[in-house]
């Protein structure tokens, strides 16, 4: 028997972001690093790239993908002006998960499991370009990370010309 993360042909490198996974990013995509230990150090835990501002459509398969790696989400924090009408709730896996309107950014997506056990994901706009998109999401999920979602935002999206 092999110690984990240890392969019979030596130590397995750190897989924070593959290239293989980098290229499959698509819309509807949600990265997570998640630490085993008590103290998460960097700003955010992960980041989601939706398809649209539309919460019934997106949230669900999201809540799903997390409930996967994180258990059951009690909550997901939005900010309404980001979001087409946000429902006081929604049935997700025959599960309740409650949303809040909170006044986050629309940078950001909190996500809550259990009671206390908050999660920040950087949420990339739709209408993102997928380079930009992975550029900016492999940057949020980086351990070492210290940067608000909105500088990451700023920083890898492009800008409009001006006029």
């Amino acid at each position: 028997m092999t110690d984990a993360g240890v392969s019979p042909h030596g130590p397995t490198p750190p897989r924070l972001l593959p290239d293989e996974v980098h290229r499959s990013v698509g819309p509807g995509t949600a990265l997570l690093r998640l630490e085993t230990t008590g103290s998460r150090q960097s700003l955010l835990d992960g980041a989601w790239w939706p398809r649209s501002r539309d919460v019934e459509r997106e949230i669900p398969p999201l809540v799903t993908a997390l409930t996967e790696h994180l258990g059951p989400i009690t909550r997901v924090g939005l900010d309404a002006s980001a979001w087409n009408s946000i429902p006081s709730r929604l049935v997700v896996d025959d599960r309740v998960v409650h949303l809040d309107s909170f006044p986050v950014g629309d940078d950001t997506v909190l996500i809550t499991r259990g009671d206390n056990d908050h999660f920040s994901l950087m949420l990339v706009p739709p209408n993102t370009t997928p380079e930009a998109a992975r550029t900016a999401m492999a940057r949020a999920v980086r351990a070492d990370n210290v940067t608000q979602a909105t500088e990451i935002l700023l920083a890898e999206l492009p800008h409009p010309a001006g006029p």
